[in-house]
């Protein structure tokens, strides 16, 4: 009763923002201003209750909350609401005698049904009109960043990355990167080519990939080869470069 109570009570909190027409939730913050929300997972996460079997339901449909959060990036309040459900009908039918594993099995089948039905009347989304639709809802109804998502997506397509960053400024500001950008640069000063920027720039240069960690020079002794003979500079791009690898590619710099 206390874990169907838990549930209950996270589940009755999140499904207050559900849809269109879903209000705003206010959460208490320990330090700092109150913060306003509409999304279901940032409410679920919020709950903590008292009572430790009330609070060991509530953890189920965080955990269900958070899931979806990871998987889809939206419908919390969705998966919320529904889990709340399933878990209350299994309780009642529980104790009025059902079968547990029955009740799992039935349960199974009728999501599989569930997801074939979705998948057979889905809609791909095209334009970029719908894109700023569907960016909008998630943003609580901001048409502002829904249309700065839209362009950002036209901008670098369905295989590029959007990352959100907090700014300093008022303004919300949409920054387009050219190629590849990773969060490392490179191991040593000793390869800056630029000393008044601090860069490394290299043109038309030779490109070694490894998803391993480079230690043993033999490993790259073919490209540093192939590097000199062409008299191209070779970029290696790997987990982590160290030992007798790098300081050989640091001698090789410094000549």
């Amino acid at each position: 009763a206390a874990l169907l109570a838990g549930v209950e009570t996270l589940a009755k909190a999140v499904a207050t923002t559900l849809g269109p027409k879903g209000r705003n939730v206010l959460i208490e913050s320990a330090y700092g201003s109150p913060k306003i929300t509409k999304d279901g997972v940032t409410v679920a996460r919020a709950i903590s209750l008292k009572d430790k079997f009330e609070n060991l339901g509530a953890r189920l449909i965080q955990d269900v909350a958070s899931k979806t959060n990871e998987t889809a990036g939206d419908g919390t309040t969705t998966a919320t609401v529904l889990a709340k459900s399933i878990f209350s009908e299994t309780v009642k039918n529980v104790a009025a005698g059902c079968n547990p594993m029955d009740l799992r099995r039935g349960t199974q089948a009728a999501v599989e049904a569930v997801v074939e039905f979705l998948q057979k009347n889905k809609r791909d989304i095209t334009t970029s009109e719908e894109i700023a639709q569907v960016a909008t809802i998630s943003a609580n109804g901001d048409t502002h960043i829904g249309k700065l998502i839209a362009n950002a997506m036209e901008k670098v397509g369905k295989e590029g990355v959007i990352t959100v960053k907090e700014g300093k400024t008022m303004e919300d500001e949409l920054d387009i990167t050219e190629g590849m950008r990773f969060d490392r640069g490179y191991v040593s000063p000793y390869f800056i080519t630029d000393t008044k920027s601090q860069k490394v720039e290299f043109e038309k240069p030779l490109i070694l990939l490894s998803e391993k960690k480079i230690s043993n020079v033999q490993d790259i002794i073919p490209a540093l080869e192939a590097s000199t003979q062409l008299r191209r500079p070779l970029v290696i791009i790997a987990e982590d470069i160290d030992g007798e690898a790098l300081a050989v590619c640091i001698l090789n710099k410094l000549r």
